[in-house]
């Protein structure tokens, strides 16, 4: 796709910039902020880089698997941030935002069954080609004000957050303008990345008393970081690692303090999901309200560095295979893994998921992961007797007609996020249990509009390639 898209509107040429010039001008100039916000950050990407350089040049299997897929571009330049929001208002604004960007709801989280009081979902572009030239996704967070279980302070937070406005004047004259117009020029894209970073920038000014933030904090630390503050500041920015591990044991070397645990599934020879490890949340000085002269300086933990390995996705049936070992994994353990019983975690895991096929032919031949699926030379020796069907497919890839690469899995896991806040909030919170969970049909009323499912989206994604290579089998 060109990065730039002539249109024809009301008989007036236009020239827009397309939402990929738009979503890697946002992500480059974020990353940027970041970095001059999070000096360890800086660090980290370097560290990233290194490593997957390293794998890449050591590795001729896993380069010609990237470059196959088409990821092998995008992937220093690929991030997620995170973002928590505090009322309807803001999580529909930032969906009419993200769209301007090409990217749209995939997925419904819900992180108060792992003890955080809110539900999420991860904006992100749907087509893989726009997904290979700006991998940029933001997992984003709503507060549950339902979840909160103290009527007078919950009432004190909906004041907070209806008197606050996150979005610039100038933003939300370039979504609307975006919207009549179905697009943005280059002098228009540009000021709309300003613009719209303001949201996501650091304040070290909170819009709350030192009384109120501890209030705040006593319900949840989460709770503190969305309400005490002028806007959802990003609260991290993850590369892309090809060897996570590795990462883990190379950052102390770099005066990186890593989290304890890697969450996810353990060390595979086909990674499957999603691996995350982070450095601890910042300490960072905050000044809370108070009257001229009567101000009170505090501290607050937020922003951290998170690092990501992403595997192949995973089916239904891949993903309850998944779920069921580690769910084994942690009631073995008692809950939640932490420092104490991070050796014994990481065995249990590793032994429990012996049960998970560790071929991508088993992975493929047993229906628990998605791949990519491609001709080979062998097909111009195909008899064209007969009209190919997706019932062949199994056989054609047996005869050496066909060939797979694994799927990448380009979303997230709720209970990997749960673990990542709390050992970053430096709090035990994600061990509270919350009466009422899922509510995915309110979720999508304050969003807008229904949030696309995770498993069809794979399912389409697979299936396109399937249909392409039976159509040059058939021609």
């Amino acid at each position: 796709m060109s990065s730039i898209n002539t249109v024809q509107s009301l008989n007036t040429e236009k020239t827009f910039v397309s939402p990929e010039y738009i979503r890697n001008r946002f992500s480059k100039t974020m990353s940027d902020m970041y970095k001059n916000e999070v000096p360890l950050y800086g660090e980290l990407l370097d560290l990233v880089q290194e490593i997957n350089n390293n794998v890449i040049s050591e590795s001729k299997e896993i380069k010609e698997q990237l470059e196959r897929t088409g990821e092998i571009t995008r992937l220093n330049m690929e991030r997620h941030g995170a973002i928590r929001l505090g009322k309807p208002y803001e999580l529909f604004t930032m969906r009419r935002l993200f769209k301007v960007m090409g990217m749209f709801p995939l997925g419904y989280y819900d992180l108060a069954s792992a003890g955080v009081p809110v539900h999420s979902t991860a904006f992100r572009a749907i087509e893989n080609t726009a997904l290979n030239q700006a991998p940029f996704r933001i997992f984003t967070s709503l507060l549950r004000l339902d979840l909160i279980d103290d009527d007078k302070l919950r009432t004190n937070i909906e004041t907070i957050l209806e008197n606050r406005q996150i979005f610039t004047i100038k933003a939300l004259e370039l979504i609307d303008k975006s919207e009549k117009e179905n697009g943005l020029n280059k002098e228009d894209a540009d000021t709309f990345v300003k613009e719209a970073l303001e949201t996501f920038r650091w304040h070290e000014t909170a819009t709350v008393d030192h009384e109120m933030y501890e209030a705040l904090v006593g319900q949840h630390r989460l709770i503190a970081d969305v309400v005490a503050f002028k806007g959802p500041h990003i609260n991290h920015l993850t590369p892309r690692t090809l060897d996570i591990d590795k990462v883990q044991s190379s950052m102390e070397a770099r005066n990186i303090t890593p989290k304890d645990i890697i969450e996810g599934p353990p060390t595979r020879k086909c990674p499957i999901l999603l691996r995350q490890t982070s450095f601890k949340a910042l300490t960072e000085k905050v000044t809370f309200k108070g009257k001229t002269g009567t101000e009170k300086t505090g501290e607050h933990k937020a922003r951290f560095g998170e690092i990501e390995q992403r595997g192949v996705a995973l089916t239904k049936k891949g993903q309850d295979l998944y779920n069921e070992l580690l769910d084994k994994t942690r009631k073995t353990i008692g809950g939640s893994p932490n420092a104490e019983n991070a050796l014994k975690y990481n065995q249990l895991l590793k032994e429990n998921f012996k049960k998970f096929p560790d071929t991508y032919q088993e992975l493929q031949s047993e229906e628990l992961a998605y791949f990519h699926y491609f001709t080979t030379d062998k097909i111009k020796n195909l008899s064209k007797d007969k009209t190919h069907t997706k019932s062949d497919v199994n056989q054609l890839l047996k005869d050496g007609y066909l060939t797979t690469e694994p799927m990448v899995y380009e979303d997230f896991l709720p209970v990997s996020a749960a673990g990542i806040f709390a050992s970053n909030l430096g709090t035990d919170d994600a061990e509270r249990e919350y009466e009422e969970t899922s509510n995915q049909l309110l979720f999508e009323k304050h969003l807008g509009e229904s949030v696309f499912k995770l498993t069809t989206w794979y399912e389409n994604t697979q299936n396109k390639t399937i249909e392409k290579c039976l159509a040059q089998i058939n021609a």
